[in-house]
């Protein structure tokens, strides 16, 4: 070792004790500045400017995706689906709201593209639309028929389809019967004219009455005026007699050919008159309540595309075709040029400006007059019909608006976007006034009928609220995840049937019957539970059995009418599951008999000394859910099974009577 060495050596040794000293009196000093309020101290827990530090962070909990129902302190696994837990952080905000209410921030709400509109009145358009075909207009149908028997010596008009004329000649008749009522009309005029020179006017008169009564058979016979007065200035007899045209029109039918006898009756001609056809439209049953009697109707035919037609509804078919579930609906359309033809098909829609109460509004008739027989004839004021003499009726009486609507005539309405219908219900997300942050509650509404782009509200929303009409979906995923009541779900609120409530005592046989059908639906609960099919299928016979002894005469009325329905739906339900071990089948058999059986529970009691546990499953058959009865509390779910055997929650308790 160096000497150099042996000095840096020696120097260390030296210096280390003063270094210890140093490190002890920094320390000494941190400890005395804290204490003296110097750089080093501790915050004062006073200073308002500072955080408070006895705050505590805010409470994580942790939730299933899938379950959002379970909530826990700590991370793990969901004791439903074994599914890892993920992080739910509380607000304290949210803590006032309520359970169908959401709040978020703005910057949420912008992500979440969330858009609203207010609930206002006004009047919405609907479109009716209806397909139908042309037809004749059976009031301008006119028959050429045989007014006396004989012989078709010529058909002027041989073929369908020909445009006639009203007086073109059509018919050349022959008729021995013709010639003896010819007969008659000459020899009363040679009688008239014998009696011309004598005093008896009795004669006088019968003789002129002879011949008014001939000349008015052979006019009823056919013959025109010109005809007989050619008789009577000839004084010849024809065998033959021609028949003219009463109408003009188009020949559509012909039912005779030359040479052949007819009888007086006979039918040789039919003429459609086709400058006025009807077109008979289908209209859904939905559909009745926009559609009224003189309303406006286009339509459109392929023959002449781009081409629009109008005409006004002349009838509503009273009757409904069970097969279609349509209605028929008459349309009067001028058809002066002849381009509609009977048999074109065509597609129609009818414009209704919606109003309350079921009416319409339309301007064109708004306070005016109408025909009920013939919807063109309209005046301003009570009338007669100028085509059939009938007295005008008021348009309103009709289900049209007045002159002057009033607000109370607008219906209540909102965008089509908004409501989230599912089954029975509907539900709308409405913005509440008022707050610091965006929030939204979600309300059960009822709706009328769609109009196009809107709905018309019944109940539940008010005129300038605000509701949804973007993102309604979002809002609504976001409360199932907060495990909050959701339209995609059956609320407990919502399951019990009230109205199955029986109106009388119960008597004490028939409970006891149902209690023999209980028995076999909670061992096939149990046997589901278990996956076990064939359990769950001799449990079914043995509920068929049970079903057999009830005794239907033991209750009356109402409670009878009840029990029928429920026991022809129990029959056929047992009996498909007495015969399938498929646990699939045997599942959805269970969740209608679990439906039938809940009715009977709330009609009848409970059948049992205990208590019958009601549940729900929101995951049951691709999440529509379902519920179930258990004889106990603890949750054992019949259609998972093992799968998600505790999946659910209990929604409600039926009780035996006389229990609290």
């Amino acid at each position: 070792m160096s000497d150099k060495t042996k000095s840096l050596g020696g120097t260390l040794k030296a210096a280390a004790p003063k270094a210890g000293w140093l490190i002890v009196a920094f320390v000494l000093g941190l400890i005395v500045m804290r204490f003296s309020g110097g750089p080093g101290s501790a915050p004062n827990a006073s200073d308002p400017h500072l955080p408070d530090q006895g705050a505590e962070a805010p409470k994580t909990i942790w939730t299933c995706s899938m379950h959002p129902q379970v909530r826990k302190d700590e991370p793990g696994l969901c004791p439903i689906c074994n599914m890892d837990l993920i992080p739910l952080t509380s607000d304290d905000s949210d803590s006032a709201l309520g359970p169908r209410q959401l709040s978020v921030s703005p910057n949420a709400a912008q992500l979440m593209n969330i858009e609203t509109a207010p609930v206002e009145r006004r009047f919405v358009s609907a479109s009716v639309r209806m397909v139908g075909k042309v037809d004749y207009d059976e009031t301008r149908l006119s028959y050429i028929t045989a007014w006396i028997p004989g012989r078709l010596d010529r058909l002027y008009v041989d073929y369908t389809g020909l445009p006639v004329r009203k007086g073109d000649h059509m018919v050349w008749l022959y008729s021995p019967e013709l010639i003896s009522a010819q007969e008659e009309l000459l020899q009363a005029l040679k009688a008239v004219k014998n009696m011309e020179n004598s005093s008896q006017s009795i004669m006088q008169d019968m003789t002129q009455s002879t011949v008014k009564a001939s000349r008015e058979k052979l006019r009823l016979w056919g013959l025109t005026p010109e005809q007989i007065q050619q008789i009577e200035t000839t004084g010849e007899v024809s065998d033959h007699m021609t028949i003219y045209a009463p109408t003009s029109g188009i020949v559509i039918h012909k039912n005779a050919v030359d040479g052949m006898y007819v009888k007086e009756g006979t039918q040789i001609y039919t003429i459609a008159d086709l400058s006025q056809v009807w077109v008979k439209l289908d209209a859904y049953e939905s559909d009745l309540h926009w559609l009224r009697y003189g309303q406006a109707v286009t339509f459109t035919t392929i023959s002449f595309p781009g081409e629009t037609f109008t005409g006004m509804i002349s009838f509503i078919d009273p009757i409904l075709d069970q097969r279609t579930r349509t209605v028929k609906v008459r349309v009067n359309v001028p058809n002066t040029d002849g381009r509609l033809k009977p048999g074109m098909f065509i597609k129609a829609v009818a414009q209704a400006q919606i109003a309350t109460n079921a009416r319409i509004l339309d301007v064109d008739l708004a306070g005016k007059w109408i025909c009920p027989m013939h919807p063109e004839i309209v005046k301003d004021g009570p009338d007669n019909c100028d085509l059939c003499g009938m007295p005008l009726v008021q348009t309103e009486s009709l289900g049209y608006v007045g002159t002057a609507p009033q607000d109370i005539d607008r219906p209540l309405v909102i965008p089509a976007t908004a409501p989230l219908i599912t089954g029975t219900r509907a539900i709308v997300y409405v913005q509440v006034p008022d707050v610091n942050r965006p929030t939204f509650e979600g309300r059960e509404i009822v709706l009328g009928p769609r109009a196009n782009d809107f709905y018309v509200v019944t109940s539940g929303l008010t005129e300038g609220e605000l509701v949804v009409v973007r993102g309604n979906f979002k809002i609504d995923s976001s409360l199932q995840i907060q495990a909050k009541p959701s339209m995609m779900s059956m609320q407990p609120e919502a399951v019990p049937d009230r109205e199955m409530i029986s109106r009388g005592p119960v008597h004490p046989e028939f409970k006891t019957q149902l209690t023999g059908l209980f028995g076999p639906y909670f061992a096939m609960q149990a046997a589901l539970a278990n996956d076990d099919a064939a359990q769950a299928e001799v449990a079914a016979r043995q509920a068929q059995a049970a079903l057999s002894a009830v005794d239907m005469s033991l209750v009356t009325d109402d409670d009878h009418m009840a029990w029928m329905t429920a026991g022809r739906d129990l029959k056929k339900t047992l009996t498909k599951a007495a015969d399938t071990q498929d646990i699939k089948a045997a599942r959805e058999l269970f969740h209608q008999l679990s439906q039938t059986l809940t009715s009977l529970a709330r009609r009848f009691g409970v059948p049992a000394d205990r208590p019958a546990y009601q549940f729900h499953c929101p995951m049951a058959f691709d999440n529509r859910g379902a519920n179930w009865l258990q004889d106990s509390n603890d949750i054992a779910n019949p259609y998972f099974g093992a799968m998600m055997l505790k999946c659910g929650s209990l929604v409600e308790v039926l009780k035996t009577e006389g229990e609290d």
